[in-house]
């Protein structure tokens, strides 16, 4: 085998890797939409926590919990997940001007307040009323309680 013959097999190799890998984004974000109640959601911890930033993502509701998903992994389990009686929606607004390079045109932000930190999500204007219904829609005996929203 002479350097040209490696070279081409390491591309070859290469190549392969790739496209198994976009394949495998590809098949998961099928997986993860199959049922329907997913979509587009970018992650931010608690902005007291320094040095971080927003993170791309797909949500899904399953019964009553909001399942987020990093985009960027190949994993079929959520990292984050929000039980519907323990968190409540904060206040909303638009990102600022440090936040627009991180997010998804038309994002609109949401706190979420719930037992241990506060959390925002950013997502698009639909999402982001089907996510404020699905938290009102709470079933009798779970405890949702709605927080006043800022003025913009």
């Amino acid at each position: 085998m002479d350097v040209i013959s490696a070279v081409e097999w390491l591309l070859i190799v290469v190549v392969l890797v790739l496209i198994v890998g976009l394949a495998g984004f590809w098949l998961r974000r099928r997986w993860l939409s199959r049922a329907g109640g997913s979509f587009a959601c970018s992650f931010h911890p608690a902005k007291r926590t320094p040095g971080t930033h927003w993170v791309l993502g797909v949500a899904r509701y399953r019964e009553h919990e909001l399942q987020w998903f990093p985009a960027f992994s190949l994993s079929l389990w959520p990292t984050q997940r929000f039980d519907r009686g323990l968190v409540r929606a904060g206040e909303q607004r638009l990102p600022d001007a440090g936040e627009v390079a991180w997010l998804l045109e038309g994002q609109r932000i949401v706190s979420l307040e719930g037992p241990v930190e506060q959390i925002e999500l950013a997502m698009a204007p639909d999402s982001l009323t089907g996510l404020l219904s699905w938290l009102e829609a709470a079933p009798p005996g779970m405890r949702y309680r709605h927080s006043p929203q800022s003025p913009e």
